[in-house]
């Protein structure tokens, strides 16, 4: 990682907003986005002992996606009829893949969500990473592409490429060295990872208007 660019945007965000993510403004806009809610619902709902009914938990699956400010308006509609058409067989494939990926193994359970939504041409980043990052926002990282591309390269993260059919392989590393940077700021930035990535773009977008 470049470490002087992240230092100057740590800066200058706390410049901006006195107090990080506990800045009046910051908070503000966490309640725009429901986080809490958001939050509390992905961790009530994919709890393991909720696992044994798979048709509720691809509905959870279906309500995460629906209430997000995180997945695209694109996107949402698109993922509401996959959960009208799904068999109890694929409902049960697809529950199994993210009871892994939260509880258990996560390669196996990724490549599980990953190879069924593949078949709806729905494998997309957002859809596959947003259950975790509201289950354990300070661990797990969401993947909006323009976001990880942008980070890659500003930030000149090194052996990462992005790719836009999700691998494991990626997301770990990915992952990885979200945790790293986060460890090189304030610790008033250093929050849940979407929160971290969300200041680490708004730099990037104060820069490019700079320039």
């Amino acid at each position: 990682m470049n470490k002087v660019k992240l230092k100057e945007a740590e800066n200058n965000f706390i410049i901006r907003f006195p107090g990080g993510f506990s800045n009046p403004r910051m908070l503000e806009l966490t309640k725009k986005h429901k986080v809490e809610k958001m939050k509390k619902m992905a961790q009530d709902n994919f709890a393991i002992e909720q696992f044994e009914s798979p048709a509720n938990i691809v509905d959870s699956m279906g309500k995460i996606v629906s209430q997000s400010s995180l997945i695209s308006l694109f996107e949402k509609p698109k993922f509401r009829e996959l959960v009208k058409v799904l068999s109890d067989s694929e409902k049960e494939h697809l529950a199994h893949g993210l009871k892994e990926f939260l509880h258990g193994d996560q390669a196996f359970g990724f490549g599980l969500m990953t190879g069924l939504l593949s078949e709806y041409k729905l494998a997309k980043w957002p859809l596959l990473t947003i259950y975790p990052i509201y289950y354990r926002p300070s661990v797990e990282v969401f993947v909006k592409p323009t976001t990880a591309k942008g980070i890659i390269e500003y930030f000149e993260l090194r052996g990462l490429k992005y790719n836009s059919n999700p691998t494991f392989e990626f997301y770990k590393a990915f992952r990885e060295q979200i945790m790293q940077m986060k460890q090189e700021v304030h610790d008033s930035l250093q929050v849940d990872n979407a929160a971290f990535c969300g200041f680490l773009m708004m730099t990037m977008d104060n820069h490019l208007r700079k320039d």
